[in-house]
């Protein structure tokens, strides 16, 4: 990858995970070289269960033999620790910051949970699989709801501009570009459109506007990929759960 480099950068990631596309975005974005490491999660290297001991989840930045997990922690060391090389990531101004941290907060704990390590969208899994219709029902609600608020959080932070960070893309971008590809699977599996131009415009040309990005778009996996990844994800764990109860 092209960019200036600040000693020895190495990710370990999976191809497939939000998570790991987030920290990708970043360093994509801010133009600093690095050595991708793809790891099995069913086999687990000793540079994973070493530099992660305590989830042995990926991702993990090494930056100089000193490792940063946690997609959320590692975007804003990567905006620290790479200061000097291009755009800054998160706000300069202390309230703007906050503000970020709050909305990138709100992307993981309101928006779209994953579950299980299928990286399926929590509200559109209740919305589908919720066991009685009610449910089905209450979970394609809060998803709707989610989406909304997160459209008022973009028309307030981005002021008229076409991204969360304002005339670029920055932390809250990247923290929800990471789930993007996850939404259009969502969106493909299901036959609806998460970010609707009808319901949510400024959302809908947000992520027109964030895959165009010259920096995003070689990162980014195939959507048609992650749905064979997904479908093959459901049918293992239909097949186990059918194991266990019989």
């Amino acid at each position: 990858m092209a960019g200036g480099g600040n000693g020895e950068v190495k990710l370990l990631g999976m191809w497939a995970s939000p998570f790991v596309l987030r920290v990708r975005l970043a360093l994509s974005l801010k133009g600093v070289s690095y050595e991708y490491v793809e790891e099995d999660l069913k086999s687990k290297s000793e540079l994973l269960l070493k530099s992660n001991p305590v989830h042995a989840k990926v991702p993990v930045l090494i930056h100089n033999g000193e490792p940063v997990c946690e997609s959320s922690v590692i975007l804003q060391y990567i905006d620290e620790a790479f200061a000097g090389i291009g755009p800054s990531l998160l706000p300069a101004d202390p309230h703007d910051r906050a503000v970020a941290r709050f909305w990138a907060a709100y992307i993981d704990d309101k928006v779209f949970l994953f579950v299980h390590n299928l990286q399926l969208l929590k509200a559109s899994s209740q919305a589908s699989s919720g066991k009685t219709e009610e449910e089905k029902a209450e979970g394609a609600k809060q998803a709707a709801a989610a989406v909304e608020t997160l459209e008022g959080a973009l028309k307030e932070c981005s002021k008229g501009k076409p991204f969360f960070g304002g005339d670029s893309a920055g932390y809250v971008d990247l923290m929800l570009g990471g789930l993007l590809p996850w939404v259009h699977v969502g969106d493909a599996m299901k036959g609806v459109k998460t970010f609707d131009p009808a319901t949510t415009p400024l959302l809908a040309a947000w992520a027109d506007s964030f895959g165009a990005l010259d920096a995003v778009e070689p990162v980014m996996p195939e959507v048609g990929k992650l749905v064979e990844f997904a479908m093959a994800m459901m049918s293992h764990a239909a097949a186990a759960a059918a194991t266990a109860t019989n």
